[in-house]
């Protein structure tokens, strides 16, 4: 990582630390979102944007890492603070019980799976009384809350997972598994014909990018002590990351960054100072989703970054001298995405 970034990142962690003395109850409820949000999005763009596995079902990690919360927090009779770990390993344990059925399929068949996959447990649960059917489930442990640090606290955790995604990333896709990931997106055959294992690294993907949208989506609903399955399971979870992602680079780390900043500058311009409806708001994502599309197919980032030769958190590797061991087929391929 340059020296650059180490200092943004730096930074970064100073502000977080210190913004709840700085920032009232409303502005911190909004930067939570923001970088729960940037989470999901980050764990959506490994599985699309350098596992090439595309996901419509994504939302249905983000309900059963939540409902996965409310409900140990409730059996155990603890703080939900601990039992924050269950979200991810519950959608952890789902992924990869999932993964073998659905790697079977490619493509669009992949991700048509996926959304079904969550329609069915969508339709399972609101069938549940364990899992309080339509009416959902309050958090019984909530008298265990401080809540004059409720909102600090959450902005801590939801700032911390949003940079230890971004560090994590950044190491995975700079390690040699983050090599032969983006040789298996580009071009999955030819990755296996010089060693790569596709089936366990997009497996291993799917798997974290499961978890870490379970432990986004319990720290989301945790904010409103209720989780209930028309929120949960709302197809808008994943519809959000796509858009961040896409707009603002796939499979790039900056991207979702970028894609977040305009994601939720749209929302407030479009619903709180125009006062327009949330339908319409969802039009004028789409509108400019279209426009990013047609104008930087990429996205924002590489655009900007290719104008302004500002890399900061670049995974990019130089070619391979001629009759080096490695493939130019990969390093094409990472040289022309990341």
């Amino acid at each position: 990582m340059s020296r650059t970034s180490t200092l943004v990142w730096t930074a970064s962690a100073g502000l977080i630390a210190v913004a709840p003395a700085l920032l009232g109850e409303g502005a911190l409820r909004f930067a939570t979102e923001c970088f729960l949000i940037l989470s999901m999005a980050q764990m959506w763009n490994l599985l699309a944007g350098y596992g090439g596995l595309v996901s419509l079902g994504h939302q249905v990690f983000v309900a059963l890492g939540a409902y996965g919360l409310f409900l140990s927090s409730g059996w155990l009779d603890v703080s939900p603070y601990w039992t924050l770990p269950v979200a991810p390993v519950i959608c952890a344990i789902v992924a990869a019980i999932i993964a073998l059925p659905l790697f079977r399929l490619r493509e669009a068949y992949f991700s048509i799976a996926m959304w079904v996959f969550a329609e069915i447990i969508a339709a399972l649960t609101t069938k549940s009384a364990l899992m309080g059917g339509t009416a959902g489930v309050t958090l019984s442990t909530s008298r265990l809350l401080n809540f004059d640090w409720f909102e600090s606290v959450l902005f801590w955790i939801s700032g911390a997972l949003a940079l230890g995604t971004l560090g994590a990333l950044y190491l995975l896709m700079t390690s040699s598994f983050g090599l032969g990931l983006m040789s298996v997106r580009d071009n999955d055959v030819a990755a296996t014909s010089v060693g790569v294992n596709v089936q366990r690294n997009r497996f291993i993907v799917f798997v974290i990018s499961a978890a870490g949208c379970g432990l986004a989506g319990a720290l989301s609903f945790l904010g409103n002590l209720y989780v209930g399955p028309a929120a949960a399971f709302d197809v808008n979870w994943v519809v959000y990351m796509m858009f961040i992602v896409l707009i603002g680079g796939i499979g790039t780390l900056e991207g979702p960054i970028v894609g977040m900043i305009i994601f939720f500058g749209l929302r407030e311009i479009i619903t709180d100072q125009l006062g327009i409806s949330a339908g319409w708001y969802l039009v004028m994502l789409g509108v400019v989703a279209v426009i990013v599309m047609l104008w930087s197919p990429r996205g924002l980032w590489p655009m900007l970054r290719d104008r302004t030769g500002v890399n900061l958190l670049s995974i990019r590797r130089l070619a391979p001298k001629r009759g080096s061991a490695c493939s130019g087929t990969s390093d094409r391929g990472v040289g022309r995405h990341a």
